[in-house]
């Protein structure tokens, strides 16, 4: 094991830091934290700019009235595949990070947002056919990857005891992006502005973005070509049991913050402005929120927080079932609400449990020290962007789920009980993968144990 190094880290030549050791609590102290920080800062500011355009279309199908000729069922599809497509690219996302550099990869995918945002400008009107406009959408789905490539770079950045936290922040002042875009376009409906207007606002912040990233952002040696990380992060079961997990989370808020505006309108009638002014309230919420389930995590354990946040997202479903039968609008936007944001704490304690996971499976290998953290970080970090995208994938059956429900019982009930049942699914996972103890394993552990371990219950 190598003697840690105090030395101030390389950060504003090359760009390139050539060694990271933010277990080191000298090397924390006197360095690491203020660049790991300032990657943060910059990181959030390019992932927020790219959730806003990823979920731009949850805006646009407001201001699309009777005279653009698209049906309730059309306007479903079309976020359902936006959704899609943000979801997917989320995985060679990932890898960018390790083939580019962390820094490096945030100006090119910042930079590639001007791609949707200057297409949709030009067919954003009467007249466009619906076929145009879902190729149009599919390209804004590329904002939904920044999230990927972000959480794989910031995980690289700090120790694990502040990943929940940091973690929490990075993707909790992503997700933020969602009911800014909303507000935005708000004041724009309500000062009569049309969709260009938005449009326009956010072409010169994306370049600000990219430029931001350019003059104060970091890239770590040590992440670089290191692409096999997702091969084995892919084969690890803990990776695809986190993203069934996280499809429970994140797919809840990512599905619901594209479809609740359209349920207002189909099911309560309300207008583009009514809607508008309802529903940056629950991804708002859910957004600010999330850093507090990282940090609840961190405090008492993931695996905790995310169990018993699945007993409050399934009670929460079920008053918006009952809601829903009963056309009762406060109580529905109340408890919907809710939901959004219980599925920001738990995207918040689901992520802390990712580094947990694997730095547990790293000390029962028998790794110690930097040689066990960089395991742990190396795997988690490549795991995330996959979690992140099968996660994403939740958003995707949300649309559709509310899309067939309209279809066939002309209101989002059918919907919400299969979400219920999916949430009873999430926490008896949960408990079984995670928390339950078998008699015969923990004697076992009680026996093999020489050395402190983390269990999974801890993570």
């Amino acid at each position: 094991m190598t003697a840690p190094s105090t030395a101030p880290a390389p950060s504003r030549g090359g760009r390139w830091i050539q060694q990271w050791d933010p277990e080191d609590e000298t090397f924390w102290n006197e360095t690491g934290e203020k660049i790991a920080k300032r990657n943060l800062l910059f990181s959030v500011l390019s992932e927020h700019i790219g959730f806003s355009i990823w979920t731009l279309w949850s805006v646009l199908v407001l201001f699309m009235g009777p005279e653009y000729g698209l049906t309730p069922a059309d306007k479903f599809l079309l976020t359902s595949m936006v959704t899609l497509v943000g979801a997917v690219v989320r995985v060679p996302y990932t890898f960018a990070v390790a083939l580019f550099g962390g820094r490096n990869w945030t100006i090119i995918s910042a930079s590639l947002l001007l791609i949707p945002t200057v297409a949709a400008f030009a067919v954003m009107k009467p007249g466009t056919s619906f076929s145009t406009f879902l190729v149009v959408g599919l390209l804004a789905g590329i904002g939904g990857g920044n999230f990927a490539s972000s959480m794989t770079n910031i995980n690289a950045f700090f120790p694990l005891k502040k990943k929940g936290w940091a973690l929490g922040l990075n993707a909790g002042g992503g997700n933020i992006g969602v009911p800014v875009i909303q507000l935005a376009a708000l004041a724009i409906i309500g000062a009569s502005g049309g969709p260009r207007v938005l449009l326009g606002i956010y072409i010169p912040l994306i370049l600000v973005a990219a430029v931001l990233a350019a003059l104060y952002m970091d890239n770590i040696a040590s992440v670089k070509n290191d692409t096999g990380a997702a091969k084995d992060a892919a084969k690890d079961a803990h990776t695809w049991i986190m993203s069934f997990l996280y499809v429970g989370t994140f797919g809840s808020f990512i599905g619901y913050a594209f479809a609740f505006g359209q349920v207002l309108q189909v099911q309560f009638g309300r207008t583009p402005l009514q809607a508008a002014y309802l529903t940056f309230i629950g991804p708002l919420l859910g957004s600010l929120i999330r850093p507090v389930g990282g940090w609840l995590a961190d405090k008492y354990g993931g695996a905790k927080i995310t169990l018993f946040n699945y007993v409050g997202m399934a009670a929460a479903t079920g008053v918006l079932v009952f809601a829903s039968m009963q056309k009762s609008l406060p109580l529905f936007v109340s408890v919907f609400v809710v939901l959004f944001v219980l599925s920001g704490l738990g995207n918040g304690s689901t992520y802390k449990m990712i580094p947990g996971i694997f730095q547990a499976k790293a000390l029962a290998k028998g790794l110690e020290g930097e040689e066990a953290a960089a395991y742990g970080r190396r795997l988690s970090g490549a795991s995330m962007g996959l979690i992140g995208a099968v996660g994403a994938l939740g958003g995707v059956g949300i649309n559709l789920a509310f899309r067939q429900s309209f279809l066939t019982n002309g209101s989002g009930t059918g919907a919400f009980v299969v979400f219920l049942a999916f949430y009873a699914l999430c926490f008896v996972v949960t408990w079984a993968v995670y928390l339950r103890r078998p008699a015969a394993a923990a004697q076992s552990s009680a026996a093999a144990e020489a050395k402190p371990q983390l269990s999974y219950a801890e993570v």
